[in-house]
């Protein structure tokens, strides 16, 4: 539920603004995940916008929607960027931004937690210099949710799994679990091959996400090795960067059972594992 406030505060020389409504807007979902939603942007708003600027965050409702809406004054964002930013790692192509590092998996998170809660996310900015404007949209309680509501119910639904994720990227490792365990899966973390191994030898999961460039022994050598002492018990997943044939066939080669190009689409990860 969103409560009624009205608060107005200096961050150093940043104002930081929150407007919500004496109405409560009620949602259903995971009080948790829905304020990381709001926190990844008010931290991105505030991240990007320099001394003397302004950050406004503003609740409201728009008919059977509970609106959320992130302003800020800051370095904004081109026009052919605005649906980029939403994708694994993609940074603001301006020199704040530049300086103070990229948007990590923050907004690509928000959209899938949105997303999963049966709602959407936008982003709008005037140019570079003009500030952002990011917009959730929830559908209220008691609401059908709107047409923007995920594909998560239409894709094929599978049990929960016990999966190993091997990825040396701390922040691409961190986007997967957290993708799998808003499925329901139990998510293992290995960051190289030599611990991938062990962990596979020692709790035998169901499904092993494998990137392909790892440090020392990489994904093909580990595949292999993986199933020399496991067989057939579990199914291996490629994660690489390339998805040419001939990558496609290498790690057919190496013993993988499925191919994924990074990043990896969420729901394409969830649409692999229903067919697993």
């Amino acid at each position: 539920m969103i409560e009624s406030a009205t608060v107005a505060l200096q961050s150093g020389a940043l104002e930081v603004v929150v407007d919500i409504p004496t109405e409560p807007l009620v949602v259903i979902g995971d009080p948790t995940r829905l304020e990381q939603c709001v926190g990844n942007l008010l931290s991105n708003a505030i991240k990007f916008t320099g001394p003397g600027g302004r950050v406004a965050v503003i609740a409201k409702r728009r008919g059977r929607e509970a609106v959320v809406l992130v302003r800020d004054s800051g370095v904004g964002i081109a026009a052919d960027a605005l649906e980029r930013v939403f994708e694994l790692f993609e940074q603001v192509e301006a020199p704040l931004a530049r300086a103070r590092g990229g948007l990590g998996i923050g907004l690509t998170l928000t959209r899938r937690l949105i997303e999963l809660h049966g709602g959407h996310v936008t982003a709008r900015s005037g140019g570079p210099g003009q500030g952002s404007e990011f917009e959730i949209v929830l559908p209220l309680a008691g609401e059908t949710a709107t047409r923007h509501e995920a594909p998560r119910a239409a894709l094929a639904s599978t049990a929960p799994r016990r999966i190993l994720i091997v990825e040396d990227n701390r922040d691409a490792r961190e986007m997967l679990r957290m993708v799998l365990e808003m499925d329901g899966h139990t998510v293992l973390q290995a960051r190289d091959g030599v611990a991938a191994i062990r962990l596979a030898v020692e709790t035998v999961p169901d499904v092993v996400l494998m990137d392909i460039g790892l440090p020392e022994l990489d994904g093909y050598e580990v595949a292999r090795r993986i199933r020399t002492r496991l067989g057939a018990a579990i199914r291996l997943v490629a994660l690489s960067g390339y998805g040419d044939r001939e990558s496609r066939e290498q790690a057919r080669r190496a013993g993988f059972d499925a191919h994924l190009v990074k990043p990896v689409s969420p729901d394409d990860l969830t649409r692999l594992l229903a067919t697993l």
